[in-house]
């Protein structure tokens, strides 16, 4: 993005998420195309400034203008972000690739792995538009609480600093604080690897266990996270913040999270089908534990949960077989990475 007092940005993707983005960027003073599927919605957008079937009751910003006309939505754009499922990143990345320059900047807001490549959503953006800058946002964000102008923070990831700077300027409210950092790797898998443990935590609430036991949920989900991440070179500080134990906080506690969703349903005694039948959108940590837990065992990473969590969700094992084994894992070190502090 050059240097300039308004940008032309386009979302990708009419969900949630997407919506509430193009949103605060709108109400920043830029003009915002919003790419939404399904034309009945694209109609009621512009019509009645509501998105009802994802945020009803949520003004959307005159600035704002709904298509579902994907290469016009782009055009011309200083700032494309990508708010589809991290499984829609690849073909829709290739079906724009012609009508972006390289001075389009582009922001990943997936918390995905692509199944074929365990390519992250960034890195599946970098390899299909390798001609422009490319960061991602990540967090603890759920969307209701951002649309009912509850305090919010999220990171901006990315080597580039005048990128992060611009990005800021986006998206930065009075109740949205985006703040930086430059592992955009770990950013990435941070907000990808949550997803798992957030279907653990629904599990264990629908089961009605104590605070104690949430705790070490909590607490052993994050060890794992970062034990995953060092070993595939991500930076295990990066875990300390808001992608890392702040994503990982919310989306284990709120019912508002849809991977807590489905771990909720299936605590309750629901199929997995039915579960992601009741919750109605992509929930990413499905795939997501799926793909781990297989890139863990070729790794030989120790990760409990996550294999249990896969036995549950893959090989149908009973879910209270699944705690039981993983009270019965091995107690290894609390925590795996310590600062000497005489050094």
């Amino acid at each position: 993005m050059d240097e300039k007092s308004s940008y032309k940005v386009a979302v990708l993707g009419g969900g949630s998420f997407g919506t509430v983005i193009a949103n605060n960027v709108a109400q920043n003073g830029h003009q915002v195309s919003l790419w939404v599927r399904e034309e009945s919605l694209v109609a009621q957008i512009n019509a009645n400034r509501e998105n009802s079937v994802y945020l009803p009751g949520y003004t959307i910003n005159r600035n704002v203008f709904a298509t579902a006309d994907l290469l016009s939505s782009v055009e011309d754009c200083d700032c494309v972000i990508f708010a589809v499922p991290s499984s829609a990143f690849r073909k829709t990345a290739q079906r724009i690739a012609g009508y972006l320059s390289k001075k389009t900047s582009i922001i990943s807001t997936a918390k995905g792995i692509e199944s074929e490549t365990f390519l992250l959503p960034s890195q599946v953006l970098q390899e299909e538009l390798p001609h422009c800058e490319i960061g991602v946002i990540s967090g603890p964000n759920i969307a209701r609480e951002i649309a009912d102008g509850q305090i919010t923070a999220t990171v901006v990831a990315s080597e580039n600093t005048k990128f992060c700077a611009q990005v800021q300027d986006l998206l930065v409210s009075s109740n949205f604080r985006v703040y930086t950092n430059y592992d955009k790797f770990g950013v990435e898998l941070a907000g990808a690897l949550k997803n798992i443990y957030a279907i653990v935590a629904g599990i264990t609430d629908a089961l009605g266990v104590g605070q104690n036991t949430k705790s070490v949920m909590l607490t052993r989900s994050l060890a794992e996270m970062n034990r995953f991440a060092f070993e595939l070179g991500a930076n295990p500080m990066t875990f300390l913040g808001l992608s890392g134990i702040g994503d990982l906080f919310v989306t284990c506690t709120s019912p508002l999270s849809r991977n807590f969703r489905i771990g909720s349903s299936l605590g309750n005694g629901k199929s997995l089908d039915e579960a992601v039948k009741e919750v109605g959108q992509v929930a990413e940590g499905i795939n997501t534990s799926r793909l781990v837990k297989l890139k863990a065992d070729e790794l030989g990473i120790y990760m409990p949960l996550a294999s249990a969590l896969y036995a549950t969700l893959f090989e149908h094992r009973p879910i209270r077989d699944s705690l039981n084994e993983m009270m019965l894992s091995e107690q290894s070190m609390d925590v795996d990475f310590m600062v000497n502090i005489n050094d």
